[in-house]
Formats: C-alpha cells, structure tokens, sequence
C-alpha cells in the first residue's frame, strides 16, 4: 500500500486592495484618456503632421462643391461674378453708389470687393459647419480637429485663387496693367488668410455646439458687407453726413474693408493711397495676428470635447 505524500496546501494569494485613485492606475499602466486635449505645442506639431491631410481634403472639398452643376468648377468664377453684376446695377446705376470713384474704376473696385469679401463670407459660414456637417469623420477619427476649419479656410482660398484669373481679365480690361504693385496682393491675401482661419476656428467651436448659428450667420455677414464699402468708398459716402468721427474710423479699420482696400490698391492703378486709411498695413497685420492667435487657442480650448453627444 503505498504512502500518501503530504502536499503543503497552496498559499493563498492576498488579494490587492482595489486602486481607488483611477488617474493613478491608466497611469501606472500607460493609459491615457481618449480624445484628451494635448498641449499647445503638442497640438501645433500634429496639425504640421496632418498638413498633407489638410490639403488633400480642402482640394476634395472643393472638387466635390460643384460636381452635381453641369459647369462645374466655373461656379467659382460665375457666382461672385453674378453677385457683382447685380450690385452694380442696384448700387451703382440706381443708388450711385460710384461717389467718389472714377467711372472706369468702379468695376474693378466692385469686382475686386465682391471677391475679397467672398473669400472672408465663405470661410466663416463654412467654419460654422466645419465640426458639425462632420460628426462622422470627428467620431470615427482621431486627428486634431483643428484640421476641418483650417482646411475649410485653405479650400476658399483655392477658390479666391481661380477667381483672381478673372479679376486680372477685368483689370486689363479697364486698363490696370501688371507692374510691381500687383505683387502687394500676396501679403494681403496671406493676411486676410490668417484672419479668416481665425474666424473659421471661432466660429466652428460655437457652430459645433450651436447648429442654428448657420441659420444666423448669413444676416450677420451681409450685414457686415453692407458697412464695409464693398459696393462704395467708405470716405466719400459719409463725406458730407454728420457722422460722429470714431464711427468712420470704425467703419474704415474693420478687417473686411482693410483687406479689401489692400487688394484694391495692388490692383487697380487709379485706386492710390488717398483712398486708404492710415497704418493700413499694421491694421491689416494686427486684424491677422489677433484672430489666428485667438480663435486657435480658443479652439484648442474645446478639443476633448467635439462630437460628444
């Protein structure tokens, strides 16, 4: 009969006490929260590593905005166009809005408005929806959502870009030439560019958590066309009004007629610079830094919490 062999009893294992502290325990194992808002600069080194991204999806964008019109891509050009035809004949033949402005000049002066502050209508109104017409691609993705305004603001810039073709047609045609002025429009078109993104990145934080802003914002922008002299010279129209002196000041420094008249000034040789307000140039660089400063940390601010719920 064999001898049983006494086995000492396994020894219990003591059971750890449950980790209260839950920061502490995704940390001890290298967990981080999802979505988390990185920090700034951390936020700045990924937007600059989806740069290729934000360029191939501002270029879908824009294809995709006109492939159901049978004159596709040409809406770029016609709708602006259209726009200034019929604010010529309401401003300029019937309220002759053209005081102050040379006959063969207000053309080009009208046209060259209703295309800057086009580029700056359209990039605001798409940062609106830039969060909340892409719910989809912000739940299903983890990408800085900074990238959706900024790439909505980049695809109207694509399309001011083909519309200059135009512009410089109608130039020519009411005899502005191209000389060294001309080049003056890139500084201009860059500036109003940083301005713009800013604005697209205001407005796409306050758009993704109030849809019904994309209802409001058209009234508020034309409002903001009729007072920035897109279809008038702000000095010459209050001219002879008794209007108190900060309220043209207002009316000339605010960002859309600045950059308007910088492209003007580029643009059209008659347009010299009794037309434009003083330190032009440092408003026009202030308006830009203040924006994209702003509205991208703003923006940065609400990361963590864009498509949730």
């Amino acid at each position: 009969m064999s001898q049983a062999l006494d086995t000492p009893p396994a020894a219990s294992a003591r059971p750890e006490p449950p980790e209260t502290d839950l920061a502490a325990l995704a940390a001890r194992h290298g967990l981080t929260v999802s979505g988390a808002r990185p920090p700034l600069g951390a936020y700045v080194r990924q937007l600059w590593g989806r740069r290729h991204f934000i360029l191939a999806f501002s270029q879908a964008k824009l294809t995709a905005q006109y492939s159901k019109a049978k004159l596709g891509q040409l809406w770029q050009v016609a709708t602006p166009l259209l726009n200034a035809a019929v604010y010529f004949f309401i401003f300029g033949l019937l309220l002759g809005a053209r005081k102050g402005i040379p006959s063969d000049v207000y053309v080009p002066f009208l046209v060259t408005g209703v295309f800057v502050f086009t580029f700056t209508q359209s990039s605001v109104l798409a940062g609106v929806r830039a969060v909340s017409g892409n719910l989809g691609l912000v739940r299903a993705l983890h990408f800085p959502r900074a990238s959706l305004p900024i790439s909505f603001a980049l695809q109207q810039l694509q399309q001011l870009l083909f519309s200059m073709i135009v512009l410089v047609v109608i130039m020519i045609g009411f005899r502005s030439y191209p000389d060294a002025s001309w080049l003056l429009v890139v500084p201009a078109l860059a500036l109003q560019f940083v301005f713009n993104t800013g604005l697209a990145l205001i407005f796409a934080r306050m758009g993704s958590k109030t849809p019904d802003l994309a209802q409001l914002m058209p009234f508020v922008l034309r409002t903001w066309m009729y007072a920035s002299g897109v279809m008038f010279s702000i000095p010459a129209m209050l001219e002879d009004k008794n209007v108190p002196a900060w309220l043209a000041d207002v009316l000339q420094w605010n960002p859309a007629a600045v950059y308007m008249d910088l492209v003007r000034f580029a643009l059209i040789d008659q347009y010299d610079s009794s037309y434009l307000p003083p330190h032009v140039w440092a408003f026009a660089l202030g308006w830009a830094v203040l924006a994209g400063v702003v509205g991208f940390v703003y923006f940065w601010k609400a990361e963590e919490r864009y498509g949730r719920g």
